[in-house]
């Protein structure tokens, strides 16, 4: 026996021999079992980030929910109800009246609920109700939403005809009719007040007709408002399961067939009286009347109508000024149009550093995404050499052509060109995410920051976004192009009153020219700053909106107020040009009009809803909100109508089957490829990059990713690496000795 060392155990000279190899191959085994330790642990993490989150069993995920299909080739999964609508839209100055009647079919052999989510204007005061039943009509009356609920669903259980209409977002409602024979139907009319829109000195009413598929991020799954849709609900949308209806597949064809008939007394001699988006006939009714209807009869509802007319040179209104008496307040609704600004006198405009953000999410496929692409050339062919820029496009995740803004020099600019030209749409529509990336924080005195963002809107997450804007927009301005037949109107105009910017629609190829155009003359400076609305009293009038936001050229003060009485003068008052402008309107000459205190409410209502991005609790806006919406009978995020009918309908005994309604994909829409996320912005950079990498070192521009793995998978290929190199260093160890 031999011993080398104090700290050597005694060991048998043939043992010791064999120890070395035995120990080689025992920590061998247990570094290769520790490295697919390793690598087992980083499959099922990264399996488990990639992977959708689960679903309930009767919930189908977007892919095969969102459409209704075909069985055979013939016939759809389920006799589902089919709605018909005959819309008629009465415009008096620039107040329009809206009533709008659905008429519920259904065709199955048994009793049917028939639920139906659809869009109404985001600016519509929705007051009244009523259910038709053959020649019998039911009156519908505001309620609580939950009280609303709960006696529509009794009068289901028991038999009786019901029709319940409920706010899911400002522009998004759901319908619920109880109780539908087989092969007949229910008729539920619903009407509302809302302004005319005036931009530019064009006057237009829009009439949304379809909900546009909402994308719906992921979140921890929650139990949420129940519904209909192919969605679940979850943290981030917990009424997923209400804004997202089963759509028509465009291999079934359109239905839901609606009628539109406009009714105009604007005033005042007009011109340019015309629908861009439907053929429509006009005829002239007296002095100052037109009637207005669908050409060709009705239409699939599949894209928004919209209406627009100029007044002709010198016959548009400086000021205007309605009043309505309504339980003892005064309300009023005062338009202002201040003067044109001489373009001689104008200031030379500071450089402005653009940041652009295209969407290039699956909704956006078809002419939605033809759209986009030639706004944003357009944007990028106007700026000028003193300018900064850079390009963001986004789906599931946000890619900048550019790590951050770079001069406007032909270089930077053809490197733009080049990655719009490769941009395809694919993925989830995470706004988040690339308003976060362009609302950074970067800030530079001497440029004008503006956001514009290019998108249909299709989210859920509306709330999410508000909020993310109003914590970074910082001294930039936000401007939104909503693109495509049907994009989410609420949001994109919400979205630019957060950002103090404005709000422009391009409903086809043909408007993006002039309505870009039309934009970037808005880019400069604002025509009218600083505003602000006296009114006579000792401050009890309440003025909505509360702040006037900056205006541009062409755009008209529009306030309502309530006040004790119509006394005195109002007085507005700004900055024009950088010098001091101010317009007086003496209340004593307001016209009588109608409906102008539900349009106070209207907007008291967004104000107090605003309120839960700022921070105050859902309680406290719900109880303030309750306290406009009941007096003035209007709906809300917490109002409903309902209307019951009392004779009992449906046999004991007999069941009753819920159906939604499916509604048609937008006009231009077409199904998006299936593909990775992120792969098609990144063919589209490194397309545009090697393009321009013949131009040399020197011409080279050099981009830093902004799509970059995810931390998870940092960590995990960190942890591969180690257990490798572990491995590696032992044998190389081994092999010395």
């Amino acid at each position: 026996m031999r011993i080398t060392g104090s700290n050597r155990l005694a060991v048998p000279e043939k043992q010791w021999a064999e120890y070395p190899a035995r120990s080689l191959v025992r920590r061998f085994s247990i570094l290769i079992i520790a490295a697919l330790v390793i690598v087992g642990g980083g499959i099922v993490s990264l399996a488990a980030h990639a992977a959708p989150a689960a679903v309930p069993a009767k919930k189908e995920d977007p892919e095969g929910g969102l459409f209704l299909r075909r069985q055979d080739g013939t016939m759809l999964d389920t006799p589902a109800p089919s709605v018909d609508a005959v819309v008629q839209i009465d415009i008096a100055g620039v107040i329009a009246r809206v009533k709008v009647a659905q008429t519920f079919k259904n065709p199955d052999a048994g009793w049917v609920e028939g639920v139906y989510v659809f869009p109404l204007s985001r600016k519509g005061a929705v007051d009244h109700m009523i259910m038709r039943i053959g020649d019998r009509v039911v009156e519908g009356r505001i309620q609580e939403r939950e009280a609303a609920k709960r006696q529509y669903e009794a009068a289901k259980r028991s038999g009786r005809k019901a029709g319940l209409v409920e706010q899911e977002r400002p522009n998004i409602f759901t319908a619920s009719v109880a109780n539908i024979p087989p092969g007949e139907t229910i008729v539920i009319e619903i009407s509302y007040q809302q302004p005319v829109d005036i931009e530019d000195g064009r006057y237009s009413i829009r009439f949304p007709m379809v909900v546009n598929p909402r994308y719906i991020p992921k979140g921890a799954q929650i139990a949420g408002a129940g519904g209909t849709g192919w969605a679940v609900n979850t943290t981030t949308v917990p009424d997923a399961e209400r804004i997202t209806p089963p759509m028509r597949h465009p291999a079934i064809g359109k239905d839901n067939p609606i009628r539109i008939a406009v009714n105009l007394r604007p005033g005042m001699s007009v011109t340019g009286l015309r629908s861009p988006y439907h053929k429509v006939s006009i005829d002239q009714v007296g002095h100052h009347g037109y009637t207005v209807a669908l050409a060709d009869g009705p239409v699939p509802a599949d894209r928004d109508f919209v209406l627009e007319w100029r007044p002709d040179a010198g016959s548009a209104p400086k000021a205007a000024l309605f009043q309505q008496q309504h339980d003892g307040e005064t309300y009023i609704l005062a338009m202002v149009v201040p003067p044109r600004r001489d373009a001689a006198a104008r200031a030379e405009p500071l450089p402005r550093e653009g940041i652009f953000i295209i969407d290039t999410s699956g909704s956006m496929h078809g002419q939605s995404i033809k759209q986009a692409k030639q706004a944003l050339r357009l944007a990028v062919d106007r700026l000028k050499p003193d300018d900064s820029f850079n390009l963001i496009a986004f789906e599931s995740r946000p890619t900048a052509l550019f790590p951050a803004p770079r001069p406007a020099d032909a270089q930077a600019l053809g490197l733009a060109r080049a990655f719009i030209d490769g941009l395809k749409a694919d993925g989830g529509t995470e706004i988040r995410k690339a308003l976060d990336l362009a609302l950074d924080g970067r800030s530079d005195t001497g440029r004008l920051r503006q956001i514009v963002l290019l998108t249909d809107g299709s989210v859920g997450n509306e709330a999410e976004l508000f909020r993310s804007i109003r914590r970074g927009i910082g001294d930039s301005r936000l401007f939104t192009v909503g693109i495509g037949s049907a994009p989410n109107g609420y949001f994109m105009d919400r979205a630019a009153r957060f950002g103090r910017g404005t709000f422009t629609f391009i409903g086809k190829t043909g408007e993006v020219a002039e309505k870009m155009n039309a934009l970037f003359a808005k880019l400069g400076e604002p025509v009218l700053t600083d505003i602000a609305l006296t009114l006579p009293g000792d401050g009890a009038a309440d003025v909505q909106p509360e702040r006037i936001p900056d205006l541009y050229q062409g755009e008209p003060i529009v306030v309502t107020a309530r006040l004790p009485k119509a006394e005195g003068a109002l007085k507005l008052g700004g900055r024009f040009g950088g010098a001091e402008w101010s317009e007086t309107v003496d209340l004593a000459a307001a016209t009588q009009g109608q409906g102008i205190g539900k349009l106070w409410a209207k907007r008291k209502i967004e104000a107090l809803s605003d309120k839960r991005h700022e921070g105050m609790g859902e309680d406290a806006v719900r109880e303030a909100v309750l306290k406009v919406a009941l007096p003035h009978q209007i709906m809300s995020r917490y109002t409903s109508l309902v209307a019951i009918d009392q004779p009992v309908s449906r046999p004991a005994g007999e069941g009753m089957s819920t159906q939604p309604v499916p509604t048609n994909p937008p006009a231009g829409w077409t199904p998006p490829p299936q593909g990775a996320p992120g792969q098609p912005l990144q063919r589209a950079r490194n397309a545009a990059v090697q393009q321009f990498a013949q131009a040399g070192p020197g011409g080279m521009v050099q981009l830093g990713a902004q799509t970059a793995t995810s931390a998870e998978q940092h960590f995990l290929i960190g942890l591969l690496s180690l257990g490798l190199a572990l491995i590696l260093l032992s044998l190389v160890r081994r092999r010395t000795q």
